[in-house]
Parts: C-alpha cells; structure tokens; sequence
C-alpha cells in the first residue's frame, strides 16, 4: 500500500513538472523578418518632374564620385558628379578641389545656401556644418551662411569627430578626447590611457551631449564611455578591452534617444546598454561602413565592407541578427526612413520594405 501511494505521489509530481514547463517554457511563435523588394534605380536617370517644395523626402547618396537626393519612390532627383571630394548630408551638399579657398555650399534643391570663405575640406551632419583647416589638427564651426562661429586649434591630429544637437566631439592622435559645448565652449577633455600606444581611432557624442565615448589605443585597445562630471571633469562610466585591435578609423554611434552606443571592433559589432551599462557583441567580418537606426521595430541596419563584398545585418532590440545579405561591389551604402530599407550599390539604388511575417 505505500509502495502504491509512493509511485501516485511520483506520478503527481512528474505531472505537475510537466505543467510548470510547459506554462515557463510558451512563448508565443515570433513572426519572421522579411524584405519586400519595391525597386531599383539607376542614378543616372534624373527625373525633373519631383515637387522642389518636397525636400524633406530627398535622401541623400554618394556612390563611387556621385552624390545626389532621390525620393522615397525611386525618383533621382539630382546627381553631382565630383573630381575630388564631396561633403553630402539631408540638409546641405557641397563639392571641392584640394586648392580650394572658399567653398559654396548648396541645399538638395540646388539653392545655394551659404559660403564657407576657408580653405579646407566641408563637413556636413544634417543641418551642422563643419570645415576642417589644412594640416588636420583644427577646425571651425559655421553658421547656416557659412560664416564661422567658432575656432578649434590643437597641435595633434584629428583622427576621429562626431557631433549631435548636443554638441561635437573630437579625438586626437594624441590620445584625447574633448568636447564641445553648442557655442564652442570645452566641456569635456580627457585621455582614456590603458594602451601602450595613446590614439584615438573613434568617438561619438550623445544627443543631448552629455556622454562621449571613444575606441582608444594601440596594443591593450578599449572601448570608453565617460560623461560630463563638473568644470570639465569627466567620469569614466564604462570600458572593457577589445580582444583584438584596430589599426584605422572605426565608427562609434549613440542611438536616438541615448540609451545605447555602438562601436565597431575587430570582428563585429559592440553594443552597450547605457542604462545597464553592459555590453554585448554581435559577430561581424570586415569594416562597419554605416550604422543606422530604423523606426520599424528598433531594427539597427549595419553595412560592412570585406575586401570586395558588402554585407547588410539587421539587428533586432535583443542584439539578435534578424536578417543578412551580401553583394559584390565597388561602393556603396544604406539608408533608412520608416519601414524602409534603401541600399545603394555601384551606379543602383533599391528600396526594399521591411515586414513582419
């Protein structure tokens, strides 16, 4: 009798177990990421009939020694072929010689928007505007005319820069790190150290300009997150080692809304989470070219560069790879506006949507 009641009581027991991981283990089946082909273009059809009162739909391109806008759907509405170097954001283009002492600068309706009277090399973030003087260690910041606001000057070369609404970043090859203030003002500077060789290969800068973070060094390279402390202090918040270094420039990008910076290492992608202040990490080949952030589910769009071959890895929130592609080409690059995925490559552009399924 109570061998009986023993194996009801086991019986029981397994039954129960089996209820309580089925209940934990449901999860409901996730819908699969698919791209939707819309079309593809070549840039040099030029369509003239696209609204001019429609700037904000141009997107902006460069391909090979082309820059231009097209619309949302598939319309070239301008290509600028350049000899030597071109500067292109949403809200500015400009091209420019090596000798060039002064620059005219044009908005994506081909309105001229401004003079920058510098010599120098144009720099475009959407509606900021940069000009990088000769000898690489200075640079100014200019009005929406061109004319300059304010003056940056160091005796280092400026390896890595990135600005934001909140303000501008520059690392030198020196090892430091500073930022400005919108008006020029120093807020922050600082060397990160903990490398044999002090080199700044990569910085960003948050939205609201508050936190900085960099890849630094050579031999023992790190990635290093700081924010604004008081008088120019900085905390240093975070850093981890690198297991493997760079020897070039890398990107490193704050999303939106500040809650988490990506940076490019060798062998992927790092992504830190500056609420919880970990990191992961998401295996990549080659060089991270762009990081763009979409509005269609959070989905981060990177496109990197392996010798010959292109690579386009969408990311889900939870840093898993969604979805990945690859193609041969010369040049490249992605963009993104809504559910919509714009790759361009050699003289093409397509558009693909993205759905859940």
């Amino acid at each position: 009798m109570e061998k009986k009641s023993k194996r009801n009581r086991i019986i029981v027991g397994v039954v129960i177990f089996c209820l309580l991981y089925i209940l934990f283990a449901f999860r409901p089946m996730s819908t699969e990421l698919h791209l939707v082909p819309d079309w593809t273009e070549s840039i040099n059809t030029l369509t003239y009939d696209v609204d001019p009162s429609l700037t904000s739909e141009l997107i902006p391109f460069r391909l090979g020694q082309n820059i231009g806008y097209f619309t949302e759907d598939g319309k070239i509405y301008t290509r600028i072929p350049y000899a030597f170097k071109a500067a292109i954001s949403e809200s500015y283009y400009a091209t420019f010689g090596a000798d060039s002492e002064e620059c005219d600068f044009f908005t994506p309706r081909g309105e001229k928007a401004g003079t920058i009277r510098k010599a120098g090399f144009p720099f475009f973030s959407g509606d900021r505007i940069y000009d990088f003087l000769p000898g690489g260690s200075s640079f100014v910041s200019c009005a929406q005319d061109g004319s300059v606001r304010w003056t940056y000057e160091s005796y280092a070369p400026i390896i890595a820069f990135d600005s934001s609404d909140g303000g501008t970043v520059a690392g030198l090859a020196d090892g430091t790190v500073v930022s400005f203030t919108e008006d020029g003002r120093e807020d922050q500077k600082f060397a990160p150290g903990g490398s044999d060789i002090p080199v700044i290969l990569g910085v960003g800068i948050s939205e609201d300009g508050q936190t900085v973070a960099c890849v630094s060094g050579q031999n023992q390279q790190r990635f290093v997150i700081a924010t604004k402390s008081d008088s120019m202090h900085s905390k240093i918040i975070f850093h981890e080692y690198l297991p493997k270094d760079m020897n070039s420039q890398v990107l490193v990008e704050f999303n939106k809304s500040s809650t988490a910076v990506y940076y490019n290492y060798n062998g992927g992608l790092g992504i830190v989470d500056l609420k919880r202040l970990k990191s992961s990490h998401v295996k990549l080949d080659g060089q991270i070219v762009q990081i763009e952030e979409s509005d269609f589910n959070g989905m981060l769009c990177v496109l990197s560069k392996k010798d010959g071959s292109y690579t386009v890895t969408l990311i889900e929130p939870s840093d898993h790879p969604a979805a990945q592609f690859s193609f041969t080409a010369d040049c490249a690059f992605i963009q993104v506006k809504g559910n919509a995925l714009y790759v361009g490559r050699d003289s093409k552009i397509s558009r693909m949507t993205m759905q859940r399924k």
